[in-house]
């Protein structure tokens, strides 16, 4: 559905009110990055979106990155991947150049992005993806493993820039889950910070004022702005 201006206007000033707010709680310095996440909606509400000063977009998948992408190409946006990779799409990936791929969730993934990022002289910027609600449905490294991962990734892979991590939040109507799974997934950020790690990217549309007030600097917001 294409929503008019003064709809989007107001969505955005709420998500952006609300931000804020957990923004202030945590310290009047933490700076928080909104990504719009467009996966449920028309293309028209992003070029609103940019109107109103939106300007960093993420989508779950790399042909749907790929179609927003040309369909808004005259508009100066920052593209976010935010879905699980399939390793057969990496290539398409890697020619589209996203300003940070989020969901880098394994090793071997990451070894198989390195090598076709090398074959073709590029680089990406990166998130480990770490799955600290122990779901199986989602995907990430354990809590356990990240740290290690992550430094494999560096020493490793030369062509990944890992800029910090991502999580999605337990999913469950508890809140005491829910701020569990963010607090471990900061406690790692914070242990890379000497690791050169920047972004920790927690938090959606049901969850991200809490994500914010335990850390997270990032937030990947669909519904909230498209409702």
């Amino acid at each position: 559905m294409v929503l008019d201006k003064e709809q989007l206007r107001a969505n955005l000033d709420e998500v952006i009110w609300n931000i804020e707010e957990a923004r202030i709680a945590v310290s009047e310095h933490h700076i928080v990055q909104l990504v719009a996440v467009g996966k449920y909606t028309e293309v028209e509400n992003i070029a609103t979106l940019y109107v109103l000063g939106q300007r960093a977009f993420g989508e779950n998948q790399v042909q749907q990155l790929r179609e927003r992408m040309a369909a808004l190409e005259e508009l100066p946006l920052e593209w976010h991947m935010i879905g699980t990779l399939q390793k057969n799409k990496i290539n398409n990936l890697i020619d589209l150049r996203p300003t940070l791929m989020q969901s880098l969730d394994s090793l071997s993934l990451a070894e198989e992005l390195n090598k076709k990022l090398t074959a073709k002289e590029a680089r990406m910027n990166c998130l480990l993806q770490i799955n600290s609600a122990r779901e199986e449905t989602k995907s990430g490294v354990t809590p356990e493993e990240a740290t290690d991962i992550y430094q494999q990734i560096k020493e490793s892979c030369p062509n990944i820039n890992l800029k910090g991590v991502m999580t999605i939040g337990a999913h469950t109507e508890d809140e005491t889950l829910i701020k569990q799974s963010f607090e471990t997934t900061h406690k790692i950020f914070e242990s890379l910070e000497k690791e050169g790690a920047t972004i920790c990217s927690m938090g959606m549309s049901g969850d991200y004022p809490l994500a914010i007030r335990c850390g997270s600097n990032l937030v990947r917001i669909g519904s909230a702005l498209f409702k």
